[in-house]
């Protein structure tokens, strides 16, 4: 990707972050916007976002694939791993090689190795002293980012930080709390409802969350409510293509 390319696309990308942060936003569809953009100019094969609960635990709320929250449920589920470290030391984490961690880490390792990652780069997501997840880019090809593709992930990381955060989130912690304890609840009806969705098609977990993906924006709803309804059945969408192999 060009220099003109690249440039063009992240300003691209910063409008349709910016584009997101309206009154009565929808912070699942800001998150699923930031992966997918991520993934893109980074030219990375997968992005995963972990955000803490209003507890501090770190979940998985948005990812651009199945093996990529395989990974990180991995990390998060023995409390160590790139994505842990970001998040505890507000700084980014780079493993150019998994290969070669040796024993640092090897539930991530032997995680991400098994889906077929070979390095990965985690990047706080932070304002002012004040840390509340973190984005991670995985690749299956050994070797570090550019220096041009650790500003553009950062700048990604804290311009969607940014816009979950608000002054008004910074004044009343409170709200902070319940509005990512929202996004977590909604993550959990979209894991149900793509459940729903491949089960009643014969489609793979990524073409129900595409189909989900895809309702959810033609007709202007949040992600969460729409899945809401497909997880309790009161809601049926039109049947995807299907995306497993023949």
């Amino acid at each position: 990707m060009t220099e003109t390319t690249r440039d063009a696309r992240l300003a691209a990308a910063f409008v349709k972050l910016a584009d997101t942060l309206v009154d009565d936003y929808d912070v699942v569809e800001l998150l699923n916007i930031l992966v997918e953009e991520s993934a893109a100019l980074l030219d990375s094969n997968d992005v995963g976002l972990v955000l803490a609960d209003g507890s501090g635990a770190l979940q998985v709320v948005a990812s651009t694939s199945e093996e990529v929250t395989f990974v990180e449920i991995n990390q998060l589920s023995v409390g160590e791993g790139p994505c842990v470290e970001a998040f505890r030391t507000g700084m980014a984490v780079s493993i150019p090689d998994i290969e070669a961690i040796g024993d640092r880490w090897p539930v991530f390792a032997r995680a991400a190795l098994g889906q077929g990652f070979r390095s990965m780069h985690a990047f706080p997501m932070r304002l002012r002293g004040q840390t509340i997840g973190s984005m991670n880019q995985f690749s299956s090809s050994v070797g570090p980012l550019s220096h041009s593709d650790v500003v553009t992930a950062q700048s990604l990381a804290d311009v969607a930080t940014i816009g979950i955060l608000q002054e008004r989130l910074l004044r009343d912690r409170t709200i902070l709390a319940v509005q990512l304890q929202a996004a977590l609840d909604s993550r959990i009806f979209i894991e149900q409802a793509k459940g729903v969705i491949a089960a009643q098609n014969d489609v793979d977990m990524q073409t129900a969350f595409g189909a989900l993906r895809d309702y959810a924006r033609s007709h202007r709803r949040k992600l969460g409510d729409v899945a809401a309804e497909v997880a309790a059945q009161t809601l049926i969408l039109p049947s995807p293509s299907s995306g497993r192999p023949s």
